[in-house]
């Protein structure tokens, strides 16, 4: 345990004063993914997230980059700004194309596609690609990168912020498809592989109904309410009556965060 995990120790159960939203993200994130898993993580908390259990749980984790890398081990406070750079190479198993990784994915070795996205639909549908009308948008984002792939090939983790403008009624457009439109419509779409696992928020975990496939809140985080993530969410989302609560960061998880990422880049 490092210096920094020890002092927080004394402190006892962390409360949510005590860490950032953003490692809240990267904690809960890091706890759905599991030993001898394969992962496509994007740069930023999909990242952290996954050498955070790569230094908790899951030491037999493999990190993929869409730009070619197969499992590296980033070096604390060398965070790639993008996945196609060289401290993504760090120790990594192998280098191959963009092509070859891609065609792993395609093959069926890619167990978790992590990935974060600016709006999200009931159906776990996720738009990176723009905001408003396509022919004259209001916002032009990132785009799909290997996004369209990875959320048509394997189960998905999404992580971001829960706010009514990103949780919306219907995605503005596609670029990563969760459910289509409920039910058998993915498996109907020609991708009977796959789809939206879980998406995780500030406020609590997301999970999918199984016959619907509607999203549902698995779990809230310490200090949310059910009322909170209702009024958060711009379409009906169901909350049982026997929701848990997860359980919060301990010291020794924000301390690896904390050192993985000093200057909070991503974390802040």
């Amino acid at each position: 345990m490092t210096i920094e995990a020890t002092r927080m120790s004394l402190a006892g159960t962390l409360a949510p004063q005590d860490y950032t939203a953003s490692e809240l993200l990267g904690v809960m994130s890091a706890r759905l993914l599991k030993d001898g898993q394969t992962v496509f993580a994007g740069v930023g908390i999909p990242l952290l997230a996954a050498i955070l259990a790569q230094k908790t749980h899951a030491p037999g984790l493999t990190i993929l980059f869409e730009g070619g890398v197969i499992g590296p081990f980033v070096e604390p406070g060398k965070l790639p700004p993008s996945t196609n750079e060289q401290r993504c190479t760090r120790r990594a198993n192998m280098l191959v194309s963009i092509t070859e990784v891609l065609l792993m994915l395609q093959r069926g070795y890619v167990d978790v596609g992590f990935m974060g996205g600016a709006q999200i639909d009931r159906y776990g549908n996720l738009n990176s690609s723009f905001i408003g009308d396509a022919r004259n948008p209001k916002i032009r984002l990132p785009g799909t990168g290997g996004g369209n792939d990875i959320a048509s090939l394997a189960d998905m983790i999404v992580a971001m912020k829960h706010e009514k403008r990103r949780f919306v009624e219907k995605v503005d457009f596609i670029t990563s498809p969760g459910f289509i439109n409920g039910g058998q419509t993915r498996a109907a779409a020609g991708l009977p592989a796959g789809g939206m696992f879980r998406v995780v928020t500030d406020l609590g975990i997301l999970g999918f109904d199984a016959e619907t496939r509607q999203m549902m809140v698995v779990a809230l985080h310490p200090g949310v309410t059910a009322a909170d993530i209702k009024a958060n969410t711009g379409f009906e989302l169901p909350v049982p009556a026997d929701v848990t609560t997860t359980e919060p960061p301990t010291p020794e998880e924000l301390a690896i965060l904390r050192e993985l990422d000093p200057e909070q880049l991503y974390t802040a």
